[in-house]
């Protein structure tokens, strides 16, 4: 009887296979924190857009009741939206001689904050310092997230 021994077998050996899935786990461990980044960099987009938002749908508040369009209850307001909810829930505008008027909303809703997962926002009055932390109450005249968290430009949240 004959038995055939080949000794160029086909396959990969073990010594192989462990250096493979070595080179594999390296550009894995490469690709996570890319994925992490990324994700961050598209919750800060986010984030900046509904700042963007919210602040242009204050300076439209402010531009109406400028223009008279907005009768306002309370003098200390200075033209600002006494809340954001205000904003949403919307506010009759119109000429104030006229029997007739509209109620304009200047957002949909009130964005959910990427960063905290939360529609809270820190909000500041025109009565209040530039970098007072706590709301005065009288209007909003600013919005900023609630995030103790940094940026990837080592920015905090916050400050935006």
């Amino acid at each position: 009887m004959m038995r055939f021994h080949r000794s160029g077998q086909r396959g990969i050996s073990f010594i192989e296979m462990l250096v493979a899935l070595a080179v594999l786990s390296i550009l894995a461990s490469a690709a996570i924190p890319m994925v992490q980044w990324d994700d961050k960099r598209r919750r800060e987009k986010k984030l900046r857009t509904h700042l963007e938002q919210m602040r242009q749908a204050i300076d439209s508040f402010k531009a109406y009741s400028e223009a008279g369009m907005i009768v306002m209850d309370d003098v200390d307001q200075l033209g600002y939206p006494a809340d954001l909810e205000s904003l949403v829930e919307g506010v009759a505008v119109g000429n104030s001689n006229s029997p007739f008027s509209e109620t304009i909303k200047f957002l949909s809703r009130i964005p959910v904050d990427p960063f905290t997962g939360e529609a809270e926002w820190g909000l500041r009055s025109y009565q209040d310092d530039f970098d007072s932390d706590s709301w005065g109450r009288e209007n909003v005249f600013d919005v900023y997230s609630l995030s103790e968290s940094q940026a990837l430009d080592e920015t905090w949240y916050m400050d935006w």
